[in-house]
Order: C-alpha cells, then structure tokens, then sequence
C-alpha cells in the first residue's frame, strides 16, 4: 500500500507566499508522475501543477508564473512553491501520486487526504 501525505496548506494574504510539500511512502514499487490538484468550494477538482520523474512540468494557465513544481526523486517527494497568491487560489490542494503496482505493472493513482490554502484580501 502506498499512502500520500500533504503538508504546508495555511492562511496568507494576498501576494503572499505559501510552500506545499507531499511525501509518498509505503510499499513502493515505483513512483510516477506526481501532481498538486485544487478544489475550491462549489467547483471541481482541478489539476494545478505536475511533473514527471523526468522533470518535465505541466501548469495551468492561471498560476504559470507564480508556481513552480519541483520533486525529490530518491524521496517520493513533491513540492509546490506558491507566490505572488491571489484569493482564487483559495481551496483544499491534493496531492496525487501514480504508482506503479508491482503484481500487474499497472500506474495507479494515489491521492492525498488535502490541505487547505486560504488566500485572504
């Protein structure tokens, strides 16, 4: 079983700064891609952030610029720098984690229980 675990969610004002972190851990088989994604009330899930074990980065268009993903691969870790926040960038941030089961070779995706930014005005 592999578990994931979001660190680092908070409150800051607008313009701030906030570091999130996500740690995989478990039996591991091997690690894929790795992702932040963001839920704010009454909207859905979106991805914010990802990047493969290669480094390569995806962002959404809303937070180019202000975010940067980064990872630790000998870790199983992920990070997610925040600047420049704006009150839209409010919501609970998940991590999600593919891992590759060992038995059937198949990427599963292994999400994070959320941690909630708050970005006040």
């Amino acid at each position: 079983q592999v578990q994931v675990v979001e660190s680092g969610g908070g409150l800051v004002q607008a313009g701030g700064s906030l570091r999130l972190s996500c740690a995989a851990s478990g039996v591991i088989f091997s690690i894929g891609a790795m992702g932040w994604y963001r839920q704010a009330p009454g909207n859905q899930r979106e991805l914010v952030a990802a990047i493969g074990t290669g480094g390569g980065t995806n962002y959404a268009d809303s937070v180019k610029g202000r975010f940067t993903i980064s990872r630790d691969n000998p870790q199983n870790t992920v990070y997610l720098q925040m600047n420049s926040l704006k009150p839209e960038d409010t919501g609970v941030y998940y991590c999600k984690a593919d891992s590759l089961e060992r038995e059937t070779y198949r990427w599963l995706g292994v999400w994070g229980q959320g941690t909630l930014v708050t970005v006040s005005s």
